[in-house]
């Protein structure tokens, strides 16, 4: 057993889990992380996209008696059958332009210095939102229209370039359009569990000729870590959010995008892509 393959898998379960429901973009950190630890190949392509499942799972988990009574209420319930058609709505934007562009944006974007400059913009754009008036019309997620949904499924095809943040572009939308924080941050995590099923069973089916018996170890362990620290994560947001604003993970953005053009150009770091 390679216990030094063990320890990145951790790291990066990790990783994922902690930035996938938080506006930062899991995706570029698991690119930029990989690349720190010499974390690549097609294996490792998969993996990242594997750890992605248990993060969502992790959100299924503590929503699953909201999810559950939605199940139970489609027959009969107006309120769950509206849910239900706006996942199915949000979802379509980065639904259709995913399958048209996906090969172009892995070959071109999945790069620390594109993930870098996606942090950075991302990052001024949290800041003028949260600087704007926000007249709050939406004050809970049942509360949504079928063309609040579509709005913020066009934000979340913002997401497709990484280091955008597939939270952060719902959250920010759904800001952008009057929703309370609460509600903009419970539908980005309802919203990513459809959106990331699909994403991740895609992704899997287009590479199942990389998957071997021999990693199972190795994806077993960041599929834990990742569940657990996503459920921690999700806890700690809708806490944190209760009292503050995005702002400081702005902040974090640009300090996190800053550092790595710094210590790609300066040499620190040879980012090789």
């Amino acid at each position: 057993m390679d216990f030094v393959l063990l320890f990145k898998a951790l790291v990066l379960g990790i990783v994922e889990g902690l930035t996938e429901f938080i506006p930062v973009s899991s995706t570029g950190h698991l690119i930029v992380v990989s690349e720190l630890i010499g974390f690549n190949g097609a294996t490792a392509a998969v993996f990242n996209i594997t750890i992605q499942l248990a993060a969502i799972f992790a959100v299924c988990w503590e929503y699953r008696s909201r999810l559950l009574a939605v199940v139970g209420g489609l027959r009969t319930e107006v309120a769950a059958r509206n849910f239900v058609r706006n996942l199915l709505i949000a979802i379509l934007p980065a639904g259709i332009l995913g399958l048209l562009f996906h090969s172009t944006i892995t070959k071109m974007l999945f790069h620390p210095v594109p993930v870098a400059l996606a942090l950075i913009g991302g990052g001024v754009l949290i800041l003028w939102v949260e600087r704007r008036r926000h007249d709050i019309t939406i004050q809970t997620v049942d509360a949504m229209r079928w063309q609040d949904a579509l709005k913020v499924g066009c934000a979340q095809a913002l997401a497709l370039i990484p280091g955008t943040s597939r939270s952060g572009a719902t959250i920010i939308g759904g800001l952008f359009i009057g929703m309370s924080r609460k509600a903009a941050t419970e539908f980005s995590f309802f919203l990513a569990i459809p959106t990331m099923f699909l994403a991740v069973f895609y992704d899997l089916y287009k590479n199942r000729n990389v998957l071997h018996a021999d990693d199972l170890g190795v994806f077993a362990v960041g599929f834990i870590a990742s569940f657990l620290s996503a459920f921690l994560a999700v806890r700690g947001l809708l806490r944190y959010i209760s009292r503050h604003d995005f702002s400081v993970f702005a902040w974090y953005r640009i300090a996190f995008g800053i550092v790595i053009l710094v210590t790609g150009y300066s040499g620190v770091v040879n980012w090789s892509n």
